[in-house]
Parts: structure tokens; C-alpha cells; sequence
């Protein structure tokens, strides 16, 4: 009896203690939220107190830049010094919203962000080094836009086109012309005539291609146009010039930032000449309507890759075509614009005084959009009179995926010519991109697609187009178009101009000695196969 009671009494007792305990721990979380409530409060209270950081920041104080119209910067100024650092006023609070769709360039009604809104691509500043583009299109407006303002981005201030076919419609022109750093030349008869009386006529280097029809015929011109563009480029004091078609846009990688001006500012001041090893779309559909904004994969340049890597994959990723890539392999190049230059080519630069030193980029490129839409084989056919022979097409183009391709758009219908181009240019088998993808054969690049996505959703192609209108024959390029084939005469005919002093005629004669040794011109050319490895290895 006494033992239950015992234990009646020590249980009653431990009942006692849990419900002290569980009335403690309600008393702490009544209190606790409490006492959190009071320390918010204290800390957003906006009493008459002086804070104590109005003493030491005086309201004068000039601000970061950017803060102008930020919440923290017009706090201050809207108190007087006075206010405190965690106050925000109810204007500036809404307008944080506005403020930040400022700072990205858009409008807060707006479904995207552009980074360019607002930039100033005609600003004439004195950043250095200037670079020139030059090529030769008869491509669309659509396509030439892009490709000209993604190179403004990237740091090209100077622009010379020679045009023709839909280049050369007013539609197109009036809107390039407006552009500054712009210089359009037209195919004229007076150009031509010109051209005609080129000095590279009577050298050896080029006569390989002369009076040849299609690919050759274009070789030759462009040649013929870069020698133009580098007596124009010495005269708008450009520091480095570049042949590039608008179907290639240049991948600066390696640079400290991603900056054309940059990269050739890093170039040892002793190099001429930087050749960019060529990277070559890898379409994955047949419906590609933009290729710059809708192609992200490229299969990289040998000279990028181990050459077990090359060697070891070639099969799979030439995909039964005749070579490595469709097109060419060899790159193109940069050079310093420097007296008695040449072109060697679409694809090299040459100086008749000298050798130039060359460097090979090991990481920036030229990323070549070919055979990107379904279309491209069409209009290759369209602008070439061969014949579809294996003999005649040899005689009409340089590489042999062009001839196939050329053949193919002249004697099949149209489904067994999308059959072909898919099985023989898009990259349907997503195994075989996963694996070449990682063994780095194939590389994803979205950086220019990125910049012309922006571009576009800033509204910079349709105030380009706008403009032109507005202000017709408003060109502020590099000079008039009347001085062009004055200029270029003049400066062509100095360095071999008969009489004058002795260092001139020392000079000519130089010239004239160099010419008769002059090495073969640099063409497009194919990537190693297996044949020229088996052919280094032996000798």
C-alpha cells in the first residue's frame, strides 16, 4: 500500500514538471516572434534621429557612376544629408523598376532584353587599332545587316563593299551608304576598265585563274577588289585590313575580352600577318531560315585539333562527302596595312618588298556559314553557265563538294535534291554530333548568335533602314565615290613610275626583280585527307 502510494505521488509530481516545461516553451514562442517584430520595427523606424552618416558624407558628395537614377543615389540627395542609409523614398522605390529597364535597354513593357539600346555605332573616337573589312557581295540587305553590325560590336570601324546583283539595288545601298565607316563601290564599266589595267595582269602569281568561268572568275575579282580596298584603307589611316565574304563572321576567342580590336592589339608589333584557321557551320535541320541567329554548332579547323583526334574521327566526320569540310579549309587573314601590299588571293596577303611575318590564331576563327540553307544549292547553280559534267564542272569550280553540289542542283528534282542535302549536309544522327561534340570535333558557339539576337531585338536593323529613308544619300563613309579610281590609279602607279629619284627607281627595280620570283597565289583549299597525311609521312 505504501509502495503505490510512493509511486502515485512521483508520477503526479513528473505530470507537474512536463506541463511547467511545455507552458515555458509556449511563453518563449509567444515571445520570440514578438520581440523579432519590435527589432524589425526598431530598424525601419524613420524617427527624427540624426543619422549619424550625415556628418561624415556631405550631401555634395559626388556619386558612382550609374547611381544617378538608382534608389541609393537619390535618397540622399532627397534628404539633404540628412537621411538614413537604409531609407528609401517612395518615389525612387517606384521608379527601381523603370530605372533597371533603362539600364538594359528596354521598355518595361518589352518581352526581351537588349544589351544594344542606345549604343552609338557612329561614334568617331580615337581607339586604336582601326580595322577595315573589305569583301564582295551580292547578298540581300538581310543578310548584310547582321553581318556588318555584329562586326561594328566586336570593334571593325571601316567597311569597304564592292557590290553588285541585289547588293547593288538603290534599296539595298541607300541604306549601307548611311551607314558611317560605310564605303560602297559599285561594279561599274569605269571600274572595270580600271581593273582592267591592273598590274596583277601582267604577274604570275594569279594567271593560273585568269579567263575562266564561275569560282575562278570570282577568285580573280576579288583579288582584283582587295587591291582597290588597300590603297583606300592607307587613305582613312586603318591599321589592319581583312577579305571576308558576308557569309562568315569573325570569332575573336582567346582575347581578354570578347573584342576583333583587342585580339590584333595583343599582336606582336614584328607579325604582318595573322591567318584565322576556319570553323564550318554544322547545320542540324533543313528549314534554316536565318543561319546567323539559328546555327550554334561548327566542326573545328585541323589546326585546332590533336592529330589523332583528326585522323582518328576523319571518317565519321566527313560523313562520306569528298573532304573534311563541304568547302574550303585554309582560313583567311588579317594584315597590317603597310606600303607595297598585295593581295595573295581571297584567302592571304602578300608585300611585294618582303615576306611577311605570319602568326596562326590558336584559338580565334572565322566561322563559315555554308550551305546553311537548303536554297544555297539553287542559287550556286543559278549564278554558273557549266555545263553538269564531271569534265566542264572541273573547269568551273575549285573544290570538289562545290562541283558534287553543282551537279546534284542541275539534274535532280527537288525531293531527291533535299534527300541529297540532307544526307550529305545536315547532321540528322544526334549520336554521332554527341560523340564528335565531345571529343571536340564539333564545338557549340552561340556568342555572335547571342550579339545578333540583341542587335535585332534593339531595334538597330529597322532604325538602320528608317534612317536611310529619311536621309537619302546621306553617306559619311571613308571618301566620295567620284576620287575612288583617281586614287587608286595614282597610288597603284607610284611604286613603278618611271624616273624620279634614286631611292624610287631603286625601289621599282626591287619590285620588278621580286615579281619575276613571285610564288603561286594562295586558293581556297581543302583540309588534309588522308592521302597528304600518308604523303608527309613519307617524305
Amino acid at each position: 500500500m505504501a509502495g503505490y502510494r510512493s509511486a502515485s505521488s512521483s508520477s503526479a509530481a513528473g505530470a507537474g514538471g512536463a506541463a511547467v516545461f511545455a507552458m515555458r516553451v509556449l511563453l518563449l514562442l509567444t515571445l520570440l516572434p514578438l520581440a523579432l517584430a519590435a527589432f524589425a520595427f526598431a530598424l525601419q523606424w524613420r524617427g527624427g534621429m540624426r543619422d549619424p552618416t550625415g556628418t561624415v558624407w556631405p550631401a555634395d558628395t559626388q556619386r558612382f557612376p550609374g547611381m544617378e537614377n538608382s534608389p541609393l543615389g537619390s535618397s540622399s540627395s532627397s534628404t539633404g544629408g540628412r537621411g538614413s542609409y537604409f531609407a528609401v523614398s517612395s518615389a525612387s522605390a517606384s521608379s527601381a523598376a523603370a530605372d533597371c529597364a533603362e539600364i538594359l535597354g528596354r521598355s518595361a513593357s518589352s518581352h526581351g532584353i537588349s544589351l544594344y539600346r542606345g549604343w552609338s555605332f557612329d561614334s568617331d573616337t580615337a581607339i586604336t587599332p582601326k580595322i577595315c573589312i573589305t569583301g564582295s557581295t551580292s547578298a540581300s540587305l538581310h543578310q548584310i545587316l547582321p553581318w556588318l553590325y555584329y562586326h561594328k560590336v566586336i570593334g571593325v570601324s571601316h567597311f569597304i563593299l564592292f557590290v553588285e546583283g541585289e547588293a547593288a539595288k538603290p534599296a539595298v545601298t541607300s541604306v549601307l551608304e548611311s551607314i558611317r565607316g560605310v564605303k560602297i563601290i559599285y561594279r561599274t564599266k569605269e571600274l572595270k576598265e580600271q581593273q582592267d589595267r591592273s598590274r596583277i595582269w601582267n604577274e604570275t602569281w594569279l594567271s593560273g585563274f585568269f579567263y575562266k568561268p564561275c569560282n575562278y572568275e570570282l577568285f580573280v575579282k576579288q583579288s582584283l577588289n582587295m587591291e582597290m580596298a588597300i590603297v583606300m584603307a592607307r587613305e582613312a589611316g586603318m591599321d589592319w585590313i581583312i577579305h571576308l565574304d558576308t557569309d562568315e563572321l569573325i570569332h575573336p576567342a582567346g582575347a581578354r575580352e570578347y573584342s576583333l580590336r583587342r585580339l590584333l592589339l595583343d599582336v606582336p608589333d614584328n607579325v604582318d600577318m595573322v591567318i584565322f584557321p576556319n570553323y564550318e557551320s554544322s547545320v542540324e535541320r533543313d528549314d534554316i531560315k536565318d543561319p546567323f541567329t539559328e546555327v550554334s554548332m561548327f566542326k573545328k579547323n585541323y589546326d585546332h585539333l590533336p592529330k589523332d583526334t583528326y585522323f582518328g574521327l576523319y571518317k565519321e566526320a566527313t560523313r562520306g562527302n569528298p573532304n573534311y569540310f563541304l568547302t574550303y579549309g585554309n582560313g583567311k587573314s588579317a594584315a597590317r596595312v603597310q606600303e607595297h601590299m598585295r593581295p595573295n588571293g581571297a584567302h592571304r596577303w602578300h608585300n611585294y618588298m618582303k615576306s611577311p611575318n605570319e602568326i596562326k590564331l590558336e584559338e580565334a576563327a572565322i566561322l563559315h556559314y555554308t550551305y546553311t540553307k537548303f536554297s544555297d544549292l539553287t542559287s550556286r547553280r543559278d549564278r554558273c553557265g557549266c555545263k553538269p559534267t564531271k569534265e566542264d564542272v572541273k573547269r568551273c569550280f575549285i573544290l570538289e563538294f562545290d562541283r558534287l553540289a553543282f551537279i546534284i542542283a542541275s539534274t535532280a528534282t527537288e525531293q531527291e535534291m533535299r534527300n541529297w542535302y540532307r544526307e550529305h549536309v545536315v547532321w540528322t544522327d544526334k549520336d554521332t554530333n554527341l560523340k564528335l561534340l565531345r571529343k571536340g570535333v564539333l564545338t557549340r558557339i552561340y556568342a555572335p548568335m547571342a550579339i545578333i539576337r540583341g542587335l535585332k531585338e534593339s531595334g538597330i536593323f529597322i532604325d538602320a533602314v528608317t534612317s536611310a529613308k529619311a536621309h537619302p544619300k546621306a553617306n559619311i563613309g571613308l571618301e566620295n565615290n567620284e576620287s575612288i579610281h583617281t586614287n587608286v590609279t595614282a597610288a597603284q602607279s607610284t611604286t613603278l613610275k618611271e624616273g624620279g629619284n634614286d631611292n624610287s627607281q631603286a625601289t621599282a627595280r626591287k619590285i620588278l626583280e621580286m615579281i619575276d620570283v613571285q610564288e603561286e597565289v594562295v586558293p581556297p583549299m581543302s583540309p588534309p585527307g588522308f592521302l597528304e597525311l600518308m604523303e608527309s609521312a613519307l617524305s
